[in-house]
């Protein structure tokens, strides 16, 4: 997006920075499992352990608020075009980025503090390819159940939370358009229905394990895989348009003639 002038807009703004989120969101995963599967190294400390958790939070919860602030900008985009421009400007959405880096912030250091001073007991062994809240719960030799309710209000609720506002959002921009020609209204269904699509598949597979008391099932897994590979995957195929598949094809031919 950043080298093509056609994709140089606000509107691309938060696209550019959801695609940069997913990256940052896979690389403490997806290194570490396929180093695991090739090697069977299968031993990680405490620290980097630690670590990922707060890379997988902090990045995960950025994509989490900007699903929600991309919301508004469609809402903006396609129900007040003309002040778009106005609402939306350049300093307005930079301002919406750093208070949503601040908050994962603040939401990736709850987790570290919540979990890193309790004791852990042996053998630390957890049935899970990364490390997660609810695997590291099932180690500690102390009651999780306050624990585990800090951690159904500070994921789960959160998550539900922000998946049904985001429904809203989308469900009130769809029936504001309902005066408008058949071709607008095809093009907002198409955009908003590419993005309840990134996040529905985003937020549900979260829904279903943060939300439920501090247990695991081994369909976790699964859905781990989901949420944290496959998703950022296919974000960029949900998400295209005729733009961005323009803008592709030039820089695949300018490629392939350099």
């Amino acid at each position: 997006m950043m080298v093509s002038r056609t994709l140089n807009s606000l509107m691309y703004f938060f696209l550019t920075f959801l695609s940069i989120m997913d990256v940052d969101y896979s690389s403490p995963i997806v290194p570490r499992l396929i180093s695991d599967l090739l090697f069977a190294e299968n031993t990680l400390s405490f620290e980097s352990c630690m670590i990922q958790l707060f890379i997988e939070h902090f990045f995960g919860w950025s994509e989490v608020f900007l699903l929600l602030t991309m919301a508004y900008d469609c809402y903006v985009a396609l129900c007040k075009p003309l002040h778009f421009l106005v609402i939306m400007r350049q300093r307005v959405c930079v301002a919406l980025l750093v208070v949503s880096c601040v908050g994962d912030f603040l939401h990736s250091i709850i987790q570290i503090s919540t979990i890193s001073g309790l004791p852990f007991c042996c053998p630390n062994i957890i049935d899970h390819f990364t490390c997660d809240r609810y695997p590291l719960l099932k180690l500690l030799c102390t009651d999780t159940c306050v624990i585990g309710i800090l951690v159904v209000a500070n994921g789960g609720l959160i998550c539900s939370t922000v998946f049904l506002l985001l429904l809203i959002s989308y469900g009130v921009i769809l029936h504001s358009l309902k005066n408008t020609s058949q071709e607008e209204r095809q093009k907002a269904l198409q955009t908003c229905g590419s993005h309840i699509t990134v996040a529905a598949c985003f937020f549900v597979p979260c829904i279903f394990i943060y939300v439920r008391p501090a247990t695991t099932f081994h369909i976790d897994k699964s859905l781990t895989v989901f949420y944290t590979i496959k998703t950022p995957m296919l974000k960029p195929l949900i998400l295209r348009n005729s733009e961005m598949t323009n803008a592709m094809n030039q820089l695949w031919r300018k490629t392939k003639s350099d």
